[in-house]
């Protein structure tokens, strides 16, 4: 539930929130030890969506995964799901102690995630460019199966140089899946390079518009902002289907990192991991002008 803004309780669920942002960041720095690398700065662009969304805004239930009325969350972009397997275990969908495993031989925790492997995982993605389609099919199913369900799909901006991203979201404008939103993590690099130097995603609203969505855009790393949108948005199951475009800084929350393409995969040793952790449990600090960024 999202509580009302201006309220006693809206400043609690926030001053949560922010707190569970800083873990997913945390954990995924932690985690990346665990593996010898880790994708860092595409869990941290995410953080705040990440805790928005499992922490106020997808109904489910962790002692029941399998829930047939479970808000479905695929994560397309799903080398960050370092980031997204600590918010499952601190729900309770598995003991965080099973962590500890991750990417080790023979545990349920990759790099990307496996929905037959780990509780909570609803779509076994890594391969860019599948996540909206597989989002598409689920609100399909929730509408012939007439269940109450919303589907949520989180892509990375760089995906949307696929071509299925385009195809899925015609599809969904057809259909008026208004059950179904995705959200673009809109953090301005891929694995190439800026985003838009290795080709144009913008104007991205207009172009899920020119398909029949309707579209929001808020600063992904302002909770209070991305409470609002997801408070906003309608439930009118044959409506118009729901993007979110969050504009994001990959590397958020290290000064290192941010708007730094050498860091979509990388490994933190000696006194650099000492130092990002410091400046993580420091929390988020104003965001200076940099000149990489675009």
């Amino acid at each position: 539930m999202i509580p009302p803004k201006d309220t006693p309780e809206r400043q609690a669920a926030l001053d949560r929130l922010t707190e569970r942002a800083r873990f997913v960041r945390l954990e995924t720095v932690r985690l990346s030890r665990v593996a010898g690398a880790g994708h860092y700065t595409s869990s941290f662009s995410a953080a705040e969506l990440f805790a928005a969304l499992y922490y106020a805004v997808l109904d489910l239930r962790p002692d029941e995964p399998a829930w047939p009325d479970r808000d479905r969350f695929v994560l397309s972009k799903g080398h960050a799901a370092i980031g997204l397997y600590p918010v499952l275990a601190d729900l309770g969908f598995f003991p965080p102690s099973d962590l500890d495993t991750y990417t080790r031989l023979g545990s349920p925790f990759g790099d990307h995630p496996d929905m037959k492997k780990v509780a909570g995982i609803d779509f076994s993605s890594g391969s860019l460019g599948h996540g909206l389609s597989i989002a598409v099919g689920m609100a399909l199913g929730a509408r012939i199966g007439e269940r109450p369900y919303r589907t949520f799909c989180m892509l990375g901006d760089g995906e949307l140089h696929e071509g299925q991203v385009w195809e899925a979201a015609n599809a969904a404008g057809h259909y008026r899946l208004g059950r179904l939103v995705a959200i673009v993590d809109r953090n301005q690099l891929c694995i190439d390079g800026f985003t838009d130097d290795v080709m144009s995603v913008e104007p991205v609203e207009d172009r899920f518009a020119a398909f029949g969505w309707q579209t929001h855009r808020v600063d992904g790393h302002d909770l209070d902002a991305v409470l609002d949108v997801f408070d906003a948005l309608p439930d009118d199951p044959d409506g118009p289907p729901q993007v979110i475009v969050a504009d994001t800084v990959k590397g958020r929350g290290v000064r290192l990192m941010e708007f730094n393409p050498d860091w979509h995969v990388g490994n933190l040793v000696g006194a650099d991991y000492d130092d990002v952790i410091a400046e993580l449990q420091a929390g988020l600090q104003p965001m200076e002008p940099m000149e990489a960024a675009k």
